[in-house]
């Protein structure tokens, strides 16, 4: 069994193999959000960023195994990328862009673009500004996070730089709506939000010693502050899933105990285990052999990724973590195929695409990784 030490030693090595890809003007990064996804024709897409901008790679043909790509979008000044995709598939690209100013202060505004079908071109990347009027205050704005609606209007949520969160979204019309306060105190990066099958909005921010959420009463209306949650969570871990009807589960990483928790509001919060490094577990929502399962995965300590199954909502009855034999660059991601198949994908060291799809076999289990 390996010791605490040697833990360390390998994250260090993995860190050092991690930083060997990272630098450099075309150093592959994994992005936020649910970067493997599916269009409407039935093909999946995986996302990620380099500082002067978008990779992707295409599927073929529903079900795989075959992937094009990577294809280049550039946007210079990338410093981080959020991928969210509505109800009408389109994808939507936000990215936090900073461009050096001529006085040392750079001047810091999020970034919107659209995939429209699988495959083809990405519009063209429009600001949508920054609210701060002052420089300084500017270039500490955050990182967005966004959800769009039943109705298709995108909303981008972010960290103001007196540590409260701010809305932008689009109105009835397809116009941005100015930026909107929605107040907050203490709020670290790492966002997450998320959309009902109804349309209703809700987003979670953490701070030192609790969760802030924030949600709507109705579809496309607006936002009502939440009671706080008297949590600690570990900057940057937080993700969510819709697992009932108009209910989340919130899973992120407890800093005192190491491991990872999940949460719906209102209820304990209930421990996972696992061992995660600082990135958004995967989750997803799959019928395995006639079953409601959840299926997570996240990049443990050493950067191998693990992967787990249990029943929706179920957690109680106990969460066990099986080590793929696979290193990632960032967070994985899941998805399911057109075929109706669980779909594990991660960035690896070298900063290529690595993809495993459930196999035909009883129960759950991965087939072989393809590279690409």
């Amino acid at each position: 069994m390996r010791t605490r030490s040697g833990r360390r030693a390998a994250r260090g090595q993995a860190d050092n193999a991690a930083n060997r890809t990272a630098t450099g003007r075309h150093a592959t990064q994994g992005v936020a959000g649910r970067w493997l996804v599916r269009g409407k024709d039935g093909r999946l897409t995986a996302y990620a960023r380099r500082a002067e901008g978008l990779l992707r790679w295409t599927e073929l043909r529903p079900g795989g195994p075959q992937w094009s790509g990577p294809d280049f979008f550039p946007v210079a000044g990338l410093t981080h990328l959020a991928v969210v995709q509505g109800a009408d598939t389109y994808v939507h690209f936000l990215g936090r862009r900073e461009v050096p100013g001529p006085q040392g202060e750079p001047a810091v505004d999020v970034v919107h673009a659209i995939q429209y079908q699988t495959g083809r071109p990405v519009t063209e990347w429009r600001s949508l500004g920054n609210p701060h009027k002052d420089r300084e205050k500017a270039a500490r704005f955050g990182v967005p996070a966004a959800a769009v609606s039943a109705s298709g209007r995108v909303h981008v949520f972010a960290r103001n730089a007196g540590g409260g969160v701010m809305l932008r979204r689009e109105g009835p019309t397809g116009r941005w709506e100015p930026w909107q306060d929605l107040k907050g105190s203490g709020v670290r990066d790492g966002l997450t939000a998320v959309a009902h099958s109804s349309g209703r909005i809700e987003v979670l921010a953490t701070g030192e010693t609790f969760a802030m959420r924030w949600q709507q009463g109705e579809a496309d209306g607006e936002f009502r502050r939440e009671p706080n949650i008297p949590v600690r969570v570990a900057p940057g871990t937080a993700s969510a899933l819709p697992t009932g009807p108009e209910r989340t589960t919130y899973y992120w990483a407890d800093p005192d105990t190491g491991g990872l928790v999940a949460h719906r509001p209102g209820q304990w919060v209930i421990p996972l285990g696992g061992a995660p490094d600082g990135e958004p577990v995967a989750a997803l929502r799959a019928q395995l052999d006639g079953y409601d399962c959840t299926v997570l995965a996240h990049r443990d300590l050493d950067w191998q990724v693990a992967l787990a199954v249990y029943g929706t909502e179920n957690e109680q009855a106990g969460v066990w973590w099986s080590p793929t034999g696979e290193r990632a660059l960032g967070a994985p991601a899941l998805a399911l195929d057109g075929l109706g198949r669980v779909v594990l994908a991660v960035i690896d060291p070298d900063g290529a695409l690595r993809v495993a799809r459930q196999s035909d076999a009883p129960g759950f289990a991965l087939g072989s990784w393809d590279r690409f």
